[in-house]
């Protein structure tokens, strides 16, 4: 269910495309889903802001239910009566309740078909209860009925046992008791948990099965309760990578995504961040302060301290920063350095190649065992079109050099410090394009001279 606005969380977004962890809530549950069932059966019920909604996760594969007017859980699954028709048990998930576990979903499952159930609840005894519907029990796993808090009196005030808000049904128990469901409530919605009720008085069966975690059936209303289940779902996160054999030192200080990857005997430091679909392999170490998103690094590379990184990809045993920007499209070669303050976009270097410091690299293929100097630019940009540099095979580019594109340095040429290449350097050859030096003797002192003279008068 994702029809949802989510009115307390004062979004102009849909609740369920607010994101924890790199995803949004929604495609959480979708990937727990689609663990236990072929994702072609899976539905998500939409309704506010739906084609944002449709747009955002539609590449999973589920299907979409439109509920157009959204008048509560009940009214959600009145909009898909064609769909449950179609099977004969069916699960019951909501989209803002993203921990939830593939396990957990199996298990409710199983417990359902076991006991021959036409409706299961799963429950739990969270800390704090306010604010969720409670179990009413009749005898062990049977349930007599689900309040709502705003409907609790007497004894349930002291029920701690809550409604999750995920079942499984016997779909046409469900259905035959959807058209009974009522509005008389505070909210004037028609409630799935009245469902509960009347299938117990039908002489139906319906049970609770306790969840083991209850925080992994927490859901999201408030911007507190997404920021704690961001953490919750990190620390989850962190706790796999380090039985995995990654070492993450403070791991309370990383922010990593749960679809990151990373290999075995990886060192990840303190404050670090690591985001979307990036994959680390083993024997690498990523300096404090360093932010990498959707990149893929070799094994044995080495990130220092605050690097910037996104869309690109890293040979093994690569050296990058302190302090490198590296903009999509960069691909760095086994064994080759991107220095202090250096930046690339769409810059491909070879193995064993260096740039050490304080360099702009944009729209560039260099080839291996190249030095680029201190203070280099790839003049790039015409002011309307991008321009490509090739810098050939085991040329060395001198300091504060400015290669304007497009522009080629041959194998194994030189490039004098302080020179604006505007021409193809040949292979071999020795490239200076600045200013002849003129030393004038004296000059300085004459100068010194002058000045004073004119001060004293």
């Amino acid at each position: 269910m994702a029809a949802g606005k989510g009115t307390r969380l004062k979004s102009k977004y849909p609740k369920v495309l607010h994101a924890i962890a790199g995803k949004p809530l929604l495609q959480h549950v979708i990937e727990a889903a689609e663990q236990i069932v072929p994702v072609e059966r899976i539905y998500a019920i939409i309704g506010h802001e739906g084609e944002r909604v449709r747009q955002a996760v539609g590449r999973t594969g589920v299907n979409f239910v439109v509920q157009a007017e959204q008048r509560g859980t009940g009214h959600a699954l009145m909009c898909a009566r064609e769909q449950l028709a179609e099977y004969e048990d069916v699960v019951v998930l909501s989209g803002d309740v993203p921990l939830i576990r593939p396990g957990t979903i199996e298990r409710l499952c199983r417990f359902h078909l076991q006991n021959k159930a036409a409706m299961t609840v799963l429950t739990a005894f969270p800390t704090h209860p306010y604010g969720y519907g409670r179990i009413v029990r009749r005898r062990r796993a049977e349930i007599g009925a689900i309040v709502e808090q705003g409907a609790l009196k007497g004894k349930q005030l002291k029920i701690a046992e809550i409604n999750s808000g995920i079942y499984a049904f016997r779909a046409k128990a469900l259905l035959a008791q959807l058209d009974r469901l009522k509005t008389d409530n505070q909210h004037g919605e028609f409630y799935l948990t009245d469902v509960a009720a009347l299938l117990v008085k039908g002489g139906e069966r319906v049970v609770a099965l306790e969840a083991e975690d209850a925080e992994e059936i927490l859901g999201v209303n408030t911007r507190a309760e997404l920021a704690r289940l961001d953490s919750i779902l990190r620390a989850r996160t962190a706790a796999t990578l380090m039985t995995s054999g990654v070492t993450i030192f403070r791991p309370e200080t990383t922010m990593i995504d749960s679809s990151v990857n990373i290999g075995e005997d990886t060192v990840v430091e303190p404050f670090v961040q690591i985001a979307g679909n990036t994959k680390i392999g083993s024997d690498c170490r990523i300096g404090s302060f360093s932010v990498i998103r959707d990149c893929e690094l070799g094994d044995g590379v080495e990130v220092r301290p605050g690097c910037i990184m996104t869309e690109s990809k890293i040979q093994s045993r690569a050296i990058l920063g302190p302090y490198s920007h590296l903009r999509p499209g960069t691909e760095v070669g086994e064994g080759s350095h991107i220095g202090n303050f250096v930046e690339t976009k769409k810059a491909r270097l070879g193995r064993g190649s260096k740039a050490n410091h304080l360099t702009y690299l944009g729209d560039a293929v260099i080839g291996e065992n190249v030095n680029v100097g201190a203070g280099t630019i790839t003049c790039n940009y015409d002011g309307v079109l991008k321009h490509k540099t090739v810098i050939e095979d085991g040329a060395f580019i001198g300091s504060d050099a400015t290669l304007v594109a497009p522009v080629r340095v041959g194998a194994r040429a030189y490039v004098a410090a302080a020179s604006c290449i505007t021409q193809d350097v040949p292979a071999d050859s020795l490239a200076v394009a600045r200013g002849m030096q003129v030393n004038k003797p004296e000059w300085a002192r004459k100068k010194r001279e002058s000045q004073l003279a004119a001060k004293s008068k």
